[in-house]
């Protein structure tokens, strides 16, 4: 389903990057103080920074939104030379026009290659890069049924005033199911009901300092010795 492009709205961020707002949901799809800062912070240093030294890594994202998560991961893939592949999942699809507004790349070349990650038939296994692979889903989380197949998740659904349905034990449960022994979650949501419904489906959870304009946030570990 592709998202309706009227009701979105292209802003400026605190640190230069763009994010959108949709209108009917009162809510923007990354931080105001900054969505390549929050994303680089959470995502990046939290999550890929943080995993043990690999030469191959399987990402999960939950909610492929802007394509920002996408570029951030390929860029650290390029960077460390590490092979990954990356599934997210989205069910409201950005039109290429409104993904060619996004001020993200840092060059030309990152450009095309971020409109190709747009432009990439759903479903399907992509070669975006050497070392970058990207799998779109056109499914929702709710559908979920992988087991021990990630390294990390990357989970960033709109929060959980807007989206509760996102922000479940049942949800948690899949995605626990979905990593590797010792994989991680990372999200930017720190919301203590969150902390604990994580807990609750046996994740051990760590509240880290949050990216700028927010105090703190989650990372959460599948044991290492979970069978």
């Amino acid at each position: 389903m592709s998202a309706d492009n009227n009701d979105i709205h292209l802003i400026e961020t605190s640190d230069g990057s763009h994010s959108l707002f949709v209108r009917s949901l009162n809510e923007t799809y990354h931080s105001r103080h900054g969505a390549i800062q929050e994303s680089q912070w959470v995502f990046i240093k939290q999550g890929l920074d943080h995993l043990q030294e690999t030469k191959k890594t399987r990402i999960h994202e939950v909610g492929f939104g802007t394509g920002l998560n996408a570029l951030l991961a390929m860029r650290w893939a390029e960077e460390h030379r590490v092979h990954v592949h990356f599934t997210t999942l989205e069910t409201n699809v950005l039109s290429l026009e409104l993904a060619g507004q996004l001020n993200y790349a840092s060059s030309e070349q990152e450009r095309s290659v971020f409109l190709n990650m747009h432009a990439a038939p759903w479903n399907e296994d992509v070669s975006i890069t050497p070392h970058f692979t990207l799998h779109k889903a056109l499914r929702e989380v709710q559908s979920e049924v992988s087991e021990a197949q990630y390294d990390v998740i990357f989970f960033d659904a709109f929060g959980p005033p807007t989206q509760p349905e996102m922000w479940t034990p049942a949800i948690f449960q899949r995605l626990f199911n979905a990593l590797k022994p010792g994989g991680i979650l990372v999200t930017y949501c720190a919301k203590g009901q969150v902390r604990r419904d994580m807990q609750s489906v046996g994740f051990n959870v760590e509240r880290l300092p949050g990216p700028p304009g927010k105090r703190e946030m989650l990372r959460a570990t599948k044991p290492a010795h979970h069978e």
